[in-house]
Formats: structure tokens, C-alpha cells, sequence
């Protein structure tokens, strides 16, 4: 009986204790993501395109996706070769060149009723100290931004909506647009949740009781 009662703790407190610890699915949004070409790859962009000022020589990305933070979003799958994309631009006095290569995504990300459009490379030769924004609006107009100075759309894709929840997607997490690492609707700050404690809670119980029952037997 003691060991049955144990062992019954025992499993049921693990139960417990995985239900509570299993991830949550964090909610995922549609929209641009913004990318500085580092060597032959991508590293995702901690700045905005309107204060985000790439060099000369530097490969800016922009990519629509689906993706719930940074680590889940698509990348352009357009390697950032700058000498490849702006080879047919000379250089100027007084201006830099800066490759842009927009991913408009995939069927899959886009919204009801749209397709993207081929993804394009370009070449940008803007002012000196122009931002990202600025070299994506020298090649890929028009562009669309909220109020927040959120980027919305590029070449007028999409033609509505700006960063929109995804439908399907499930509890709270952090959204990659507006505001990385941001809590979506003011909830989950990112720390532990609450049905952990309710788990690590059921197992401090349940051990206790176990305890007890072996202790009564052995008096």
C-alpha cells in the first residue's frame, strides 16, 4: 500500500508538472521584418527603417513573414551580395550605394485573396546619411507606414492591414513588429507563467502527503 501510494504521487505530480511546464504558443503577426546583410548572410535589423542608416556598401533586407519574434521570422532568401546587386551602379561623389533586396514572402504568409509579388534586388544611390527607409523608398515605391512609423507595405504590398494577427494563433506572446519582445495585448511579460507554480505547487502537496502516509505507517 505505502509503495503503491507513493509511486501514484509520484506520477501524478510529474503529470502535473508537465502539463504546467509545456510551452505556450506564443501569437504570431504578418508583417515586414528588416534585415542588414552581414558577409553572405542575414542578421535581423534592431532598428526600425526610419533610424536604421546602412553604409556604403551595405545590403539592407526587407522580408514579409509570419513569425511571433525575431528567432520565428523568415529571412530574404536572396543571399546580400552587394557587388552583385549594384555592379551596374557607378559610384557618385557625395552619395552611397546600398543593395536592397525585398522578399515579399510566400503564398503561404500572404493575406486572404493577395499573392506576393517576385521577390527584386536593387540598387540605391541616395544622400550620404539616408536611412534604410529612404534607399527602400528610392526603389520599391510606394511604401506605407502607420502612425507609429511602422512599416505596412512596400511596392504597395499589402494593399491593407499592418502587422495583423495571424488567425489560429493561440495564447500570449511576443510580438516581432511593432515592438520586439513586447507583450502581446499587455500580458505576458515573458517571465514564468502562472500554471508553473500551480504545478511546482501540486508536487510540493503531493510529496508532503506521500511523507505523511509513510511516516503514519511506520509509527
Amino acid at each position: 500500500m505505502r509503495r503503491a501510494t507513493l509511486a501514484g504521487a509520484a506520477l501524478l505530480a510529474g503529470t502535473v508538472t508537465g502539463l504546467a511546464t509545456g510551452p505556450a504558443q506564443a501569437q504570431e503577426y504578418r508583417y515586414w521584418s528588416v534585415w542588414e546583410g552581414k558577409g553572405s548572410s542575414w542578421t535581423y535589423a534592431t532598428e526600425g527603417p526610419g533610424t536604421l542608416r546602412p553604409a556604403d556598401g551595405a545590403v539592407t533586407g526587407f522580408r514579409f513573414t509570419v513569425g511571433a519574434d525575431s528567432a520565428a521570422a523568415g529571412k530574404p532568401r536572396t543571399a546580400p551580395g552587394f557587388d552583385a546587386i549594384c555592379r551596374a551602379t557607378p559610384a557618385k561623389e557625395g552619395r552611397k550605394r546600398i543593395g536592397v533586396v525585398v522578399d515579399f514572402g510566400t503564398a503561404a504568409d500572404a493575406p486572404g485573396g493577395e499573392r506576393p509579388p517576385a521577390s527584386r534586388t536593387e540598387c540605391a544611390q541616395v544622400s550620404e546619411d539616408a536611412s534604410a527607409g529612404e534607399a527602400l523608398a528610392a526603389v520599391a515605391r510606394p511604401l506605407r507606414y502607420d502612425a507609429s512609423a511602422l512599416l505596412c507595405a512596400v511596392a504597395g504590398y499589402p494593399k491593407a492591414g499592418c502587422a495583423e494577427r495571424v488567425n489560429g494563433s493561440k495564447g500570449a506572446g511576443s510580438a516581432a513588429s511593432p515592438a520586439p519582445g513586447a507583450a502581446a495585448d499587455g500580458g505576458d511579460d515573458g517571465g514564468p507563467s502562472t500554471g508553473l507554480f500551480g504545478g511546482i505547487a501540486v508536487l510540493v502537496v503531493l510529496g508532503a502527503a506521500a511523507g505523511w502516509q509513510l511516516r503514519r505507517r511506520r509509527g
